[in-house]
């Protein structure tokens, strides 16, 4: 006879988890290919004394390696919530693993790349600062779920309470890159390194600020578009493809910036921007994110 399943433990639904299990295998091998760099850079200064062209030349592939696999675990995590929400598969498992999964994949990971790329020659400052990001990050997860197992109010929205880690690693990690291939160097950056260190302090209060983002829930295989939406849609990725050391840059500050923007803007045209369903209300500011999901 088949063995009968402990009612106390917990539902692991497949899909949505392989989604989060991928999430984090891309957030470990991004922090390898750190690694990987830094060992090879020290195996070439073993045979003379490197300019910095040349510690660039071989550093910057593994750079590359690991902001794209930052970028697959951005998408990963987009996947496993639309599928949780879509087969009715949202779990409290499902919630602390994609949360471990981010503070690897969205905090370790482009605190890391910002601290070994850029932030190396503020020496102990540097590093401080990614720990501030880090420890900013692992507390924001923490309000989620915390947020999330309390009851649902009526008229409660989805918005994010303070930026997603997800999009505050995006942009952090799309702005080093795009800055250190304008430079072609890497240490060597001038005042850039001290506009990163900034807005990675800005990034780490914001994550745990009140300012409030829409989560985009709302927008799934039923969410009705229009064909301009559509044709929008493919240009812009469209562009995104052709300009993809800038592109990803502004589409990250743009979310960013509409946090703020947003309490100005009127309900309709908040409507038309977050592509909310027909039936859903509009969230104010008074709402929290209350619902359980497995994206945070």
């Amino acid at each position: 006879m088949p063995k009968r399943r402990d009612p106390d433990e917990p539902k692991i639904f497949f899909l949505p988890n392989l989604m989060t299990a991928c999430n984090l295998a891309c957030g470990f091998f991004a922090v390898l290919m750190i690694f990987y760099g830094q060992i090879e850079v020290q195996r070439a200064s073993g045979e003379g004394v490197l300019e910095p062209k040349a510690y660039y030349e071989i550093s910057r592939k593994f750079y590359e390696y690991a902001i794209l696999l930052i970028f697959g675990s951005c998408l990963f995590d987009l996947l496993d919530g639309r599928l949780a929400r879509l087969g009715g598969q949202e779990s409290p498992f499902g919630q602390e693993f994609d949360s471990l999964a981010d503070i690897i994949s969205f905090g370790m990971a482009p605190a890391m790349l910002l601290s070994r790329a850029v932030l190396f020659p503020l020496g102990n400052f540097g590093w401080g600062i990614a720990l501030i990001y880090l420890v900013c990050g692992a507390m924001r997860l923490a309000r989620f779920n915390c947020l999330a197992f309390l009851p649902k109010k009526k008229g409660s929205s989805n918005d994010f309470r303070g930026i997603p880690i997800p999009m505050a690693a995006g942009f952090i990690a799309s702005l080093t890159f795009l800055i250190i291939d304008l430079y072609k160097n890497d240490h060597e950056v001038g005042p850039w390194k001290f506009v990163l260190a900034g807005a990675m302090l800005g990034l780490s209060w914001l994550m745990i600020s009140d300012v409030r983002y829409p989560s985009f829930k709302t927008v799934d295989w039923k969410t009705r578009g229009t064909l301009t939406a559509i044709l929008l849609a493919v240009v812009l990725v469209f562009i995104t493809v052709q300009f993809r050391y800038v592109m990803p840059v502004v589409l990250f500050s743009a979310y960013l910036l509409y946090g703020f923007v947003r309490p100005w803007i009127s309900q309709s045209w908040r409507k038309e921007i977050e592509v909310y369903s027909d039936g859903d209300e509009s969230p104010g500011d008074e709402t929290l994110e209350t619902e359980p999901s497995q994206k945070s």
